[in-house]
C-alpha cells in the first residue's frame, strides 16, 4: 500500500510570548482534522506542539504537495489563528503569509515535510519537529545518520545499508537542487552543507533500490517574506529499521547538542536541545532552541503511537552540555559568535541602523582594503 505521511507546521500564535501553543487552538485544528479524516481527505491525524509551533502529521494516500490535504491543514491553521486572536495570543497568524489558499501550501508560510512510501509489513518512522531554528540545522543530524559510520553501525555490518545513500541538497538562495552520493563524494557533500543557512538537504535516499529514507522542510520565511517574520522551525521524517538507521542510531545523531542559528529573534547561534514533549517550551531567551522526536509505526495509513523519543535519561547528559552550552553562548550577548553573522541579519533591524547611520561614516584613506573572497580563484589557498 502506497501511504503518504505529511508533517505541516506553523506557528499561529503562542500564550505569553513566542514559546507556547495554547490548547483551545490545537482544539480548534482537531476539528478541522477530525472532519477531514470523517470524510476520507485523510486517514489518520496526531496534532502536537514543539514551542510556539503547531505540527500537524497527517496520512492519506493523495501523495505529497495534494490540494485537498494542503486546504485541510491550511484550514486548521486559519481555524486556530481565529482563536489565538480570540484570545489574543501573541504573534496569531505570524506564519500565514496570506490570506486565501492557492491550491497548496508552497510559499505560504507553513513548513512541510511530506514522504510517500510503499509500506513495509512494519513500517517504523521518526519525526522530528524543531523550535527557534531553521531547516539547515536537520544537516548535521541526517549526515551523521546516513553517512557516519561512527554514529550508524549499520552503514558498515548491514548489507542492505552498506552500498550507502544519495543526499538531495537545496540551494535556497539559487533556488536549485544537486544530488550527491556517500561514501564516494562525502568531501563534496560537506563542503556545501557545512554551510546550511544556504545548502539544506532535503531528501536522502537509499541508493541500492532509490527507496526514499528522509526528507526535510525548507521553507525559509524570510526569503518568502523578504522580513523577518519568525524562524523556520523545520520537520524531518526519518524510516527506520530493515535497511535504514536503527531507531537508536537516528536517535544517536541528537546526543551531542550543536550550534543551529535561531534562538531569540532568529539572530543568535545556539545549542539545540532534545527535549521530551512536556519540555518543549521555549523559555530561557526565547529557548534554547528545542527538539522532540515522536515514534510511530504506519499500518496501512493508521499512526500507531506515538512514542516520546527524547522523554529518556540516556539524553540528561546531552540536556546538560545544552544547558552549559546556552550559557556560554549567553555571555557574549550581543556580539559575534553568539548574534549571527551579518549575511543572516539582513532581515531584522540592522539595515534599518546602518541606513541611518551612513551619512555618518567618513572614508579612512590608510584602512586596509578587504582581503579577496575564499572563492576568487585567483588567489592561492595556502
Amino acid at each position: 500500500m502506497k501511504t503518504t505521511i505529511s508533517v505541516i507546521k506553523a506557528d499561529i500564535g503562542s500564550l505569553a510570548g513566542h514559546h507556547v501553543v495554547h490548547p483551545d487552538t490545537m482544539a480548534a485544528a482537531n476539528k478541522v482534522l477530525a472532519e477531514a479524516k470523517r470524510q476520507n481527505v485523510i486517514i489518520d491525524y496526531y496534532i502536537t506542539n514543539v514551542g510556539d509551533d503547531m505540527e500537524l502529521i497527517m496520512t492519506h494516500t493523495r501523495g505529497p504537495l495534494d490540494t485537498k490535504v494542503h486546504e485541510t491543514a491550511w484550514n486548521a491553521f486559519k481555524e486556530a489563528s481565529k482563536v489565538a486572536k480570540d484570545l489574543g495570543l501573541y504573534a496569531a497568524g505570524q506564519d500565514l503569509l496570506s490570506d486565501t489558499f492557492s491550491g497548496n501550501l508552497k510559499g505560504m508560510g507553513p513548513g512541510m515535510a511530506e514522504m510517500e512510501v510503499e509500506e513495509r509489513p512494519s513500517e517504523p518512522i521518526a519525526i522530528f519537529m524543531a523550535d527557534k531554528t531553521e531547516p539547515g540545522a536537520f544537516n548535521f543530524p541526517q549526515y551523521k545518520m546516513f553517512a557516519d559510520p561512527f554514529n550508524t553501525a549499520g552503514l558498515v555490518i548491514d548489507p542492505t545499508m552498506h552500498e550507502g545513500y544519495k543526499f538531495e541538497i537545496l540551494d535556497v538562495f539559487e533556488g536549485q537542487s544537486v544530488t550527491l552520493n556517500a561514501p564516494e563524494e562525502i568531501y563534496d557533500l560537506l563542503a556545501l552543507i557545512g554551510t546550511p543557512s544556504r545548502y539544506v538537504i532535503r531528501r536522502v535516499y537509499r541508493k541500492a533500490d532509490n527507496n526514499i529514507a528522509a526528507v526535510t522542510s525548507i521553507e525559509r520565511l524570510n526569503l518568502i517574506a523578504g522580513k523577518y517574520v519568525g524562524k523556520d522551525d523545520p520537520v524531518m521524517i526519518v524510516r527506520l529499521q530493515h535497511g535504514f538507521p536503527a531507531l537508536g542510531e537516528a536517535l544517536e545523531a541528537f546526543s551531542f547538542p550543536y550550534l543551529v542559528p535561531g534562538w531569540m529573534r532568529g539572530s543568535h547561534y545556539g545549542p539545540l536541545m532534545p527535549v521530551s514533549q512536556r519540555d518543549a517550551r521555549a523559555t530561557r531567551f526565547d529557548g534554547p532552541p528545542r527538539l522532540i522526536g515522536l515514534g510511530f509505526n504506519v499500518k496501512e495509513g493508521r499512526l500507531v503511537g506515538p512514542s516520546d523519543l527524547f522523554d529518556d535519561p540516556a539524553f540528561d547528559e546531552a540536556r546538560r552540555l545544552a544547558s552549559t552550552i546556552a550559557e556560554y553562548m549567553r555571555r557574549h550577548g550581543p556580539f559575534m559568535p553568539h548574534r549571527l553573522e551579518p549575511e543572516e541579519m539582513e532581515y531584522t533591524t540592522l539595515p534599518v541602523i546602518l541606513e541611518k547611520l551612513k551619512p555618518r561614516f567618513k572614508k579612512e584613506a590608510d584602512v586596509t582594503k578587504a582581503k579577496p573572497s575564499i572563492y576568487d580563484k585567483s588567489q592561492g589557498m595556502d
